[in-house]
């Protein structure tokens, strides 16, 4: 279970809850959307294609301004050359 919540917290997870329910285990956690993007495969090769996992949409919440700032710099090149508005 270690490994999985690792790989979650990589992914910007904040992790609401983990228990053992006997026959496995189950984690809550909200991630942003963004970063559950082949979340499947790489869960499966971390449990050895054991465990499974449910999404669903919880809310729109604002982008750390790092993640925000990439974003808009990809979407516009020109921004921070010399003499472009």
């Amino acid at each position: 279970m270690g490994d999985v919540m690792g790989d979650l917290s990589s992914r910007r997870a904040v992790i609401r809850e983990a228990e053992d329910l006997g026959a496995g285990k189950a984690i809550r956690a909200d991630v942003p959307l963004a970063e559950m993007f082949q979340y499947s495969t790489h869960l499966r090769s971390l449990t050895q294609g054991r465990a499974t996992y449910t999404m669903e949409f919880k809310h729109y919440a604002e982008a750390p301004k790092s993640i925000a700032d990439g974003i808009i710099n990809r979407d516009n090149p020109d921004k921070n050359r010399p003499g472009k508005k």
